[in-house]
């Protein structure tokens, strides 16, 4: 009964999370901060507004001190000057050929202005709807942001599909109680066990995709 695929953003359509993990170390960096890449791979998924205490928490520091929004605007601001866009390769032709197939979402973690320009770059006409960070209160690795897209999506959750590449990302999708794919793209697959299927790496994703077929008589 499947009818809608369920993309994240960061590391599984675009190899973007390198640029990120750069830019947040040198804004922790320029506010006496040191966080590893590490830390901010494990916590991928989540939006600044829940994922900075923690961050915050793994330099040693107290969240209550900081001003997110400064540490936030470092941020963005080396993220544009750094950022080299690029989706995974077969990625693009991929999505156009599912979009014929499913309705397809995107639900990233990350700021409005940042997911809109690369879907609008690299995927123009491709996602019939977009959630960001700043659509939702409750950003992974609560279902919000996956259930929201459900219901614009206007499909059941047993008629979705979510393809994940972060822990937080997996651990909503399960909460929300909607079939997984993990992609080991930053971590070890081990490390995205709670997903139903673990694909080995994109080139196998896009293979499994393709061999899914539509709920009887649904038309994307």
């Amino acid at each position: 009964m499947l009818k809608a695929l369920i993309f994240d953003m960061d590391g599984v359509l675009v190899d973007s999370m390198p640029f990120q993990a750069a830019a947040w170390r040198k804004a922790f960096l320029d506010m006496g901060m040191e966080i590893q890449e590490h830390d901010i791979y494990e916590i991928e998924g989540s939006n600044p507004r829940n994922g900075l205490p923690l961050l915050i928490q793994k330099a040693g520091k107290e969240p209550e001190i900081y001003d997110f929004e400064t540490i936030t605007s470092i941020y963005r601001q080396e993220f544009k000057r750094i950022f080299e866009l690029k989706a995974f390769d077969g990625m693009k032709e991929c999505l156009e050929v599912l979009k014929t197939r499913f309705l397809l979402s995107v639900v990233s973690g990350s700021d409005h202005l940042i997911v809109h320009g690369i879907v609008d770059q690299l995927f123009p006409g491709i996602f019939d709807i977009v959630v960001t960070g700043d659509d939702i209160k409750n950003s992974k690795p609560h279902p919000d942001p996956f259930l929201k897209a459900v219901e614009l999506l206007n499909v059941q959750r047993e008629e979705c599909i979510v393809i994940e590449n972060a822990i937080l990302g997996v651990e909503a999708a399960k909460k929300a109680e909607i079939y997984c794919i993990g992609v080991p793209t930053y971590l070890e697959p081990s490390q995205l066990d709670r997903a139903d299927l673990v694909v080995g790496d994109h080139r196998q994703l896009m293979q499994h995709l393709l061999s899914l077929e539509p709920a009887n008589g649904f038309k994307a």
